[in-house]
């Protein structure tokens, strides 16, 4: 399956020189089950199609400019699926991470793991840790994978950090700041620029509360499986086009 992904700049598609590209975009990658299920296909056949996304659109992101891309692999709410599918998720992630880090890591991409330790396959965790450590002085573009990861989940990881921090003295009550909470999350609180969900579904999902705070949502009805780097230029095109205010406003008076 490596063979079927170009790194960015070697195919025949090219980026469109546009400017206001997001800093941040966000995927939540969603669809490849019922994908698979238009299809007469496990839902397994769906993930697996699902990589072939996730590359074509990590090259798409680099050659277009983006600098931050977040994807939500697993959340905290999919152990609750069925125990096959919860375990098929475990060892794919796992393989994939091993699969591809070396190709990522060719392409300056660096790999960031956000997501909570517990329940979490320690396989799945050392290949994490491993991929990061391969690509941690990569700045081309920081790819972060959110596994066994949940918003709320997040926020609290922060509040109970931030505690104990109050508790050994190392930080005052009082005297914490929107920065000081935002650099207690798994990714340091960087604002998302687009929110992207595939599928159809038009819901967030759990998934980066609060770095989403400003973010512009896009909901593409493209299945997962099916989306590409130049489905992804579009939504980044359409991004461009919306005036982003961030809480001020501004008369406009015609006559």
């Amino acid at each position: 399956m490596t063979g079927l992904i170009l790194p960015p700049g070697a195919g025949e598609l090219k980026a469109p020189q546009i400017s206001g590209v997001p800093k941040h975009v966000a995927i939540i990658m969603d669809g490849n089950g019922r994908w698979a299920n238009e299809r007469g296909l496990p839902r397994t056949e769906g993930h697996r199609q699902g990589e072939i996304a996730l590359m074509d659109t990590i090259a798409g992101a680099v050659e277009i400019g983006v600098k931050e891309l977040t994807v939500y692999a697993f959340s905290t709410e999919n152990w609750k699926r069925s125990p096959a599918e919860v375990k098929f998720l475990m060892g794919y992630s796992r393989d994939v991470i091993r699969r591809r880090a070396a190709q990522l890591h060719s392409w300056g991409v660096r790999i960031n793991w956000w997501g909570r330790r517990p329940r979490l396959w320690k396989s799945v965790i050392t290949e994490l840790e491993k991929a990061h450590q391969l690509t941690r002085e990569n700045t081309r573009l920081d790819f972060n994978m959110a596994v066994n990861y949940g918003g709320r989940a997040e926020i609290t990881d922060a509040v109970n950090q931030i505690t104990r921090e109050v508790a050994a003295g190392s930080l005052q009550a009082g005297h914490i700041t929107e920065g000081v909470f935002g650099k207690r999350l798994y990714g340091k609180g960087t604002d998302v620029d687009l929110l992207i969900r595939t599928g159809g579904e038009q819901r967030i999902s759990n998934f980066l509360l609060w770095q989403c705070a400003y973010a512009e949502f896009m909901f593409n009805p493209v299945a997962w499986p099916e989306y590409r780097r130049e489905t992804l230029w579009d939504d980044i095109l359409a991004f461009t086009g919306r005036e982003r205010r961030f809480g001020t406003a501004q008369d406009k008076v015609t006559g």
